[in-house]
């Protein structure tokens, strides 16, 4: 059973892409992965600093976040897009994740796994420019990255007055974006 790390670019606490998030998490758990959704809120850290880190070493909430990476097959990604590519939340984030603390590789977090990407607007693109951006960077640290990527145009009409996604189509496409994660995550590892 593939164990696939659910997390979202946003700390926004009614975002349209923490409920994108969910239905694919949910897809991949009907498919069989095991799922730790988690919020990028409870995993604050600086903006990343190459003298802090030699001074310092790895903050505590970028090291548990790594860790978590480590221990997962593969990841859910929902990201907003800001100005045609990703928020400085996750591109910090995704960079403390890179860095090798004692006993670890650079990119340790990264090689061998997949990963499912996602985006919501209220927008008619629906975060489709932050998916390219999002993709190039998974790619060139090593994540392959499913084609299977998910872009919800004007998302604020598919959600109910809870925010949770309520149209089926949506919901359908999300949650075959999540299970095609799971699938991914399964086939690499039985290689």
């Amino acid at each position: 059973m593939p164990k696939l790390l659910a997390f979202c670019g946003s700390t926004r606490r009614n975002s349209f892409n923490k409920a994108i998030l969910k239905v694919a998490a949910q897809g991949a758990e009907e498919a069989g992965a095991e799922v730790t959704l988690i919020d990028l809120v409870d995993y604050a850290m600086p903006i990343f600093n190459e003298d802090e880190e030699t001074e310092q070493g790895i903050p505590e909430r970028a090291q548990a976040f790594k860790e978590l990476m480590i221990e997962h097959d593969g990841f859910l990604i929902a990201s907003p897009e800001y100005n045609s590519s990703y928020p400085a939340l996750l591109k910090n984030t995704l960079d403390w994740a890179s860095r090798a603390a004692e006993g670890e590789s650079m990119m340790q977090a990264y090689r061998g796994k997949a990963a499912g990407i996602m985006a919501a607007s209220a927008g008619g693109l629906g975060g489709l420019r932050v998916l390219m951006a999002l993709r190039m960077l998974l790619e060139n640290v090593g994540v392959l990255v499913h084609p299977n990527q998910k872009a919800i145009a004007k998302v604020d009409s598919l959600l109910d007055e809870e925010g949770n996604v309520a149209n089926e189509k949506t919901i359908k496409q999300l949650k075959k974006l999540g299970a095609d994660t799971a699938k991914l995550c399964a086939n690499i590892n039985a290689n």
